[in-house]
C-alpha cells in the first residue's frame, strides 16, 4: 500500500469540568466527550524522505508547529522509517473553536502511518504517541463517546450515542485555550457538572436529561467576554434544544435535539447571521 485516504471527526464536548492543576501547569479535566459527523480528510502517500503538508486552506500551518508533521515526526523517530510522507489535508472542521480539528487530523496521521508502514502499534500505543502531539489527540484516536480525565490522556469508552442531532455554530471569533485557562477562578464557579449524572443519563439513553445538564465551567470566563457565544445558546434554546454548550474552550456552541425537524429549523435561524453552521450527528468510529 502507497497511499491511504482517512476522514477525522470533530469532537464535541458533552459537560467539561475541571477538578484541579498540575505542577506542570496542565489542567486536570473531566469530561464527556464525543465524536460527531463534521470531518476533515487526509490523502497520506509515501514519498522517499521528508514530511511535506498541503492544504486546501491557506490559514493552515504547513510547517513543524502542523500537528499532522508532529505525528507523523514522532512515528518516524520512533520506529526509525528512512521513508517520507507527503499528506493532503482538507478541512472542514473549524480552527480555533474547541472541536479538536487539528486533534483529529493528528490521530488521523498516527492511524494511517500504522497501516501504510504495517507498525502494528495498538491503540494504547498509539494514544500514547497523540498524547506526545496533544491533550485531545488520545480520544481521537479512541473517537467514542467516552468519558476522559486527566489532562486528557485518560479515556473509558460508556455506552455509545448513536445519530443524536447536533447543530454547531462557530461565530467569527478565536478563542485562546491557554488565555481561557489562565483567567480560570474555580473558587468563583458556582455550577459544576455532575459528570457521573451525565454517565448514568448516557448508559440509559436518557439524552433529554443529559442535555440538560450540561455544564462547562469555562464558559465562566468566555461568556462575559463574548456575549455573542451566549446569544448562541440562547437562539439553540428558544428554537427548543433539549440543551446548549459551549465545546472546547470555545468558540463554537453545540445544541443537542432529539427531533430532526427542529434542529433544521434552528440550523436555518442560525445561518441567517452565523456563518459556520453545521448539522450533525453522533457517530463513533474509533479504532
Amino acid at each position: 500500500m502507497e497511499r491511504i485516504e482517512i476522514k477525522c471527526p470533530a469532537k464535541v464536548n458533552l459537560s467539561l469540568d475541571v477538578v484541579g492543576k498540575r505542577n506542570d501547569g496542565y489542567h486536570l479535566l473531566r469530561m464527556i466527550n464525543q465524536s460527531v459527523s463534521l470531518y476533515d480528510y487526509l490523502t497520506i502517500e509515501k514519498i522517499k524522505s521528508g514530511i511535506i503538508i498541503t492544504s486546501d486552506k491557506n490559514d493552515i500551518p504547513l510547517d513543524e508547529s502542523n500537528t499532522c508533521y508532529r505525528a507523523a515526526d514522532l512515528i518516524f523517530k520512533k520506529f526509525g522509517i528512512d521513508y517520507g510522507v507527503k499528506i493532503h489535508l482538507k478541512k472542514n472542521i473549524p480552527h480555533g473553536a474547541g472541536l479538536g480539528g487539528g486533534s483529529s487530523d493528528a490521530a488521523g496521521v498516527i492511524k494511517a502511518l500504522n497501516e501504510l508502514y504495517d507498525l502494528k502499534m495498538s491503540k494504547e500505543q498509539m494514544m500514547e504517541i497523540g498524547l506526545k502531539v496533544g491533550a485531545d489527540v488520545p480520544f481521537c484516536i479512541v473517537n467514542r463517546t467516552s468519558l476522559v480525565e486527566g489532562i486528557g490522556e485518560i479515556i473509558s469508552p460508556i455506552e455509545k450515542i448513536e445519530n443524536l442531532h447536533i447543530v454547531i455554530a462557530k461565530p467569527n471569533i478565536n478563542i485562546s485555550t491557554k488565555e481561557v485557562y489562565s483567567k480560570l477562578r474555580l473558587d468563583e464557579v458556582n455550577k459544576r457538572p455532575n459528570i457521573d449524572k451525565m454517565v448514568e443519563y448516557i448508559r440509559n439513553k436518557n439524552y433529554k436529561m443529559m442535555a440538560s445538564n450540561m455544564v462547562n465551567v469555562l464558559e465562566t470566563v468566555t461568556l462575559n467576554e463574548y456575549p455573542i457565544l451566549l446569544e448562541i445558546k440562547n437562539i439553540m434554546m428558544e428554537f427548543e434544544a433539549e440543551g446548549s454548550i459551549m465545546t472546547g474552550s470555545g468558540s463554537a456552541v453545540i445544541g443537542i435535539f432529539e427531533d430532526e425537524e427542529k434542529v433544521k429549523v434552528c440550523y436555518n435561524r442560525l445561518r441567517d447571521y452565523i456563518k459556520d453552521v453545521f448539522l450533525v450527528k453522533t457517530v463513533n468510529e474509533g479504532v
